[in-house]
């Protein structure tokens, strides 16, 4: 009868799941059908160009169904790429049918880094004499900082704007990890590398504070300044303003200061636009949404006719991480095609990684290495590039951040658990045979022996000095050089551009801008790397690891990277090249 049970049971769950994944398909073919129906999009005369940046902005999208169908299970939006909103831009500044930009991007989702290459497109934008205005019932602070780059700043009327300077918080585990009977077995070089504190200390060590002490100063003066910049104001009003925390004061604070430009209903900012398109109060504007018009292509140019290409590579994510992210082994492949493909002239890497797999970035600087043999590279960071995600960048011709990337963390560490003392609060003990003397290593029931400890630091002393030597190789210069500012600790793009670990502040069309100088070409056209899946690769695709990291925030919210932290300490590569803790400013 349990047998008979267990097998019913078994049954009926499988045919549950098997129901799942085919309403799943349905739902994804309806999807993709309706994605593909509205390919051909029509720009009218006097338009405006609508960047709806509510939600999330990632380096690269395309019509991904299982993340269409998330988003509208959550009710949430979809993620849009910057590859496409930075395109879409660059087009409509040469587009006579774009009057303009309307902005509502009051609770953008993405890092400094990211917001600094939309702003300094919408400041491009407006130099060709077209106007950019923002509004918003909620301005968080990002997404302040990036209307600020707007002709107008309009604010709902019972509306709040956050301004208030940056912080950082970091979540420990010493605490649960005793209360569970788990030591963590630390071994690192690096005297910032502050990755293992969470499991290790309550709070911030005096090196890990320091650090980002620098780094978010750092950020402020240059986030700061460039509001001031845009707002025709002074930089000491700016701060003077913040230390108000206009958010909860009077109404009248926010237009005194200058931050913005007045308190608007939505429908007044449409009448404004109307004005300024020339269209009558009693139409509709001639809008067209970002996402939309990237599919557009502008009158009398036609694409893929030039034979020269850069190629745009992108590492995105934790180097060989267990939820997605950077996969060593595919990223070198793609690095190593773009070498040997004689139509791609120059590569660009574009680089968000906190880093991850010593062992997997090695692999990736190596076909890095290769590839600058034969053809410029040139890396372009995004809002990460630190530890393993600076190791795949030192390679290169030329390094260009932005100066709110944060990136360095030259060192390494290595973290196992001791969970003996679990094990025995549940009863389980455990016992062993073995025919050598570390055979059993490295074990997670048991402490490391004095000799095991001793093999463990010393394999992590010779990896750094490994990461030295790529850093100092790839920079021109010594390892004792790198070493001073090594030792784990994270910098921001303008702090790494004075102490020469990056050579140029700027974003992707920078990089690629160098990349065609240096090879020496005027016309040529971009491709992006790896390719865009088909629709039922993406489909097949969704199924698998980066499907569960997608449900896993679907349905724990922020809380989901915590656990995802803890996860990977079970499969992770003994010895990590990764970024301190999950470093997230405000």
């Amino acid at each position: 009868m349990n047998k008979f049970f267990k097998y019913f049971l078994a049954v009926v769950l499988g045919s549950m799941v098997s129901a799942f994944f085919f309403i799943l398909g349905i739902v994804m073919f309806i999807t993709i059908l309706a994605s593909t129906a509205s390919k051909d999009v029509t720009v009218k005369d006097d338009s405006i160009l609508v960047l709806d940046l509510n939600g999330p902005v990632v380096e690269r999208t395309t019509s991904d169904p299982f993340d269409m169908m998330l988003s509208q299970l959550s009710g949430q939006k979809s993620p849009k790429g910057l590859n496409q909103i930075l395109a879409s831009i660059k087009k409509a500044k040469e587009d006579d049918r774009i009057r303009g930009i309307y902005m509502e991007a009051g609770m953008i989702s993405t890092g400094y880094a990211s917001i600094e290459e939309i702003r300094n497109a919408l400041i491009d934008f407006r130099e060709s004499g077209k106007f950019v205005h923002s509004y918003a019932p909620i301005y968080s602070q990002r997404a302040y900082y990036l209307a600020s780059a707007a002709d107008r700043v309009y604010l709902n009327p019972t509306g709040m704007l956050e301004f208030k300077g940056l912080s950082s918080a970091y979540t420990f585990f010493k605490g649960t990890l005793e209360k569970l009977g788990v030591e963590m077995q630390v071994f690192k070089h690096g005297e910032f590398k502050s990755a293992v504190e969470p499991f290790i200390l309550e709070s911030m060590s005096d090196e890990a504070r320091l650090q980002t002490e620098t780094y978010l100063n750092s950020m402020w003066e240059h986030i700061t300044t460039k509001i001031a910049e845009s707002r025709n104001l002074d930089v000491e009003s700016v701060i003077a303003t913040a230390e108000l925390f206009p958010t909860f004061r009077e109404d009248t604070l926010l237009i005194s200061s200058g931050l913005i430009d007045g308190f608007r209903y939505k429908d007044e900012v449409l009448s404004e636009l109307k004005k300024l398109t020339g269209i009558e109060e009693e139409k509709d504007l001639n809008a067209i949404g970002v996402m939309k018009y990237a599919d557009v292509y502008l009158p009398g140019k036609r694409k893929g006719l030039e034979k020269n290409k850069i190629a745009v590579v992108y590492a995105i994510g934790e180097i060989d991480g267990t939820s997605g992210g950077i996969n060593s082994e595919k990223l070198s492949r793609t690095i190593r095609q773009a070498r040997r493909d004689s139509t791609i002239k120059a590569i660009v890497l574009r680089i968000n990684s906190p880093g991850g797999s010593g062992l997997g970035s090695e692999i990736i600087w190596r076909e890095v290495k290769l590839a600058q043999e034969v053809k410029p590279v040139v890396v372009s960071m995004g809002d990460l590039a630190a530890s393993g995600g600076y190791y795949i960048a030192c390679a290169a011709d030329t390094i260009i951040a932005h100066p709110t990337t944060l990136t360095g963390s030259i060192g390494v560490f290595g973290l196992i658990p001791n969970t003996q003392e679990l094990l025995r609060k549940m009863g389980i003990t455990t016992d062993r045979v073995k025919t050598n003397t570390f055979a059993d290593m490295p074990s997670l029931d048991r402490p490391f022996t004095r000799e095991e400890k001793e093999l463990m630091q010393g394999y992590i002393e010779r990896f750094y000095y490994v990461f030295l030597q790529r850093c100092a190789d790839g920079r021109d210069t010594t390892t004792d050089a790198i070493n001073i500012v090594g030792e784990g600790r994270v910098w921001s793009g303008e702090n790494a551009l004075g102490i020469d670990l990056v050579d140029k502040l700027g974003g992707v069309s920078d990089a690629v801008a160098v990349a065609a100088r240096m090879a020496d070409i005027e016309t040529y056209r971009v491709v992006e790397l790896p390719e865009v899946l088909s629709p039922i690769e993406q489909i097949m695709k969704g199924l698998g690891g980066d499907a569960r990291a997608r449900v896993g925030k679907f349905f724990f919210g922020e809380e989901y990277q915590i656990f995802q932290t803890i996860q990977d300490l079970k499969t992770a590569y003994p010895v990590q090249a990764r970024i301190p803790y999950e470093i997230s400013v405000n």
